[in-house]
């Protein structure tokens, strides 16, 4: 079970969880356990709130699929437990920074010396450019 607030909690059934071989070096080991977890959680069969389901829907990342499935592979460790364990906090750190409220911009005013040097600029690319023009002859 994974608690994200105390309103907000996934319940182990919403979990797709299955242990498979990791990939990699690791010598005999590796070829004969499962220590790998592949995680899926459906998030519109999910039971989160409707503000939850719809930013994370919403965003664009690579672990969601475009049917709104969140896919997480663990293998960093040895063992299945502390794999398994991994893939769970993944979803979470997942799920909070997707569902985290934006900061509202604030405006800030320019600072005058900034506003001296951009006019400063401003006048210096006006004089390169007017001695770019034509040169008129001068009768004499």
């Amino acid at each position: 079970m994974i608690v994200l607030s105390q309103n907000v909690v996934i319940p182990d059934g919403e979990l797709e969880i299955t242990a498979i071989r990791a990939q990699g070096a690791g010598g005999q080991n590796v070829n004969k356990t499962s220590t790998a977890i592949h995680l899926r959680f459906n998030v519109h069969a999910s039971s989160l709130p409707g503000f939850y389901k719809s930013r994370l829907l919403a965003a664009s990342h690579h672990l969601i699929t475009p049917d709104g499935v969140v896919i997480i592979k663990a293998q960093e460790y040895r063992s299945q437990e502390m794999n398994r364990e991994a893939a769970l906090k993944r979803l979470e750190n997942l799920i909070r920074e997707l569902t985290a409220p934006e900061k509202t911009r604030r405006a800030t005013r320019p600072t005058l010396s900034s506003k001296k040097r951009r006019l400063e600029s401003k006048t210096r690319k006006a004089t390169i450019k007017s001695l770019r023009g034509k040169m008129r002859r001068v009768p004499d």
